[in-house]
């Protein structure tokens, strides 16, 4: 038995894989970079945008992640850790070298729950550094291709980023501060071929987020305790999906995603 691919042609099943990466690359719909691609919202996201016929560069930390998402999907990959200069300036040559039409800014987490009053300095300057720092020093970096080709800057912030609630300060700090990006750079970029996008997720129910704020998966599950339906990753890959295939003349500039059990991010509705 064999597959009929996109072209026409029959292949043998076990080059079917490779034959299909072949025609997304001479018919993708543009070329994504996504951060934070080894779990999550990025992992996710990286597969909505494969199958909507676009060519993915898809980045994080752990290599074994991204060898594994690369064998299913068929992206790009490239290890790097946002925190550090020297990675973030390799991540944006090989991002030149892949033809980077649109950045989907997605790596970030959050640390504890402290009160204000019990905060540790250290937590708030890591939340920064990934959610802010990271975030700024890749944007940075391949603007200038995306100003001079045209493109996309998508920013997957939180609800955190509007609001603020008890032991959340040092993310909601910290994601605050991130959406200044996008809301200054849509000012200085207008009228410049560049949609700046931002996409902000509630309550979102994925393997890591809730687990590396906590500290354990007892925390994490009880964070979504009682909650029959919360968001899922490819609840907000969808969302991605839809604003970066909007007309070129449409700028999404933002979204609140919420799940319908959610009002904000203190008032929840639960079975239990």
């Amino acid at each position: 038995m064999g597959t009929l691919g996109t072209l026409g042609v029959i292949l043998p099943t076990q080059f079917a894989l490779p034959y299909r990466i072949y025609e997304r690359k001479i018919m993708s719909r543009g070329h994504v970079v996504v951060t934070g691609a080894s779990t999550g919202i990025g992992e996710a996201t990286c597969r909505r945008l494969v199958d909507e016929g676009f060519s993915v560069l898809a980045t994080a930390r752990r290599t074994e992640r991204l060898e594994a998402l690369r064998a299913e999907i068929g992206c790009e990959i490239a290890t790097a850790d946002l925190t550090k200069e020297a990675d973030v300036v390799a991540l944006a040559e090989a991002a030149r070298a892949f033809g980077i039409t649109a950045l989907v800014n997605n790596a970030g987490g959050a640390v504890g729950l402290d009160p204000v009053a019990e905060a540790k300095p250290a937590d708030w300057l890591a939340m920064y550094e990934k959610n802010v720092v990271g975030t700024l020093r890749l944007t940075t970096a391949v603007l200038p291709d995306l100003r001079k080709n045209g493109g996309d800057i998508l920013f997957v912030t939180s609800t955190a980023a509007h609001e603020a609630y008890k032991g959340g300060a040092g993310y909601t700090a910290a994601k605050h501060a991130e959406l200044m990006i996008p809301q200054t750079l849509r000012l200085e970029l207008v009228g410049e071929p560049v949609r700046i996008i931002e996409v902000a997720p509630g309550m979102v129910k994925t393997p890591e987020f809730s687990k590396n704020r906590l500290g354990s998966d007892e925390a994490a599950e009880a964070v979504y305790a009682g909650v029959s339906e919360p968001l899922l990753a490819h609840d907000i890959a969808d969302v991605i999906a839809w604003t970066l295939t909007r007309p070129r003349h449409v700028n999404i500039d933002s979204v609140i995603v919420r799940p319908v059990a959610q009002a904000n991010s203190w008032t929840v509705a639960r079975t239990q």
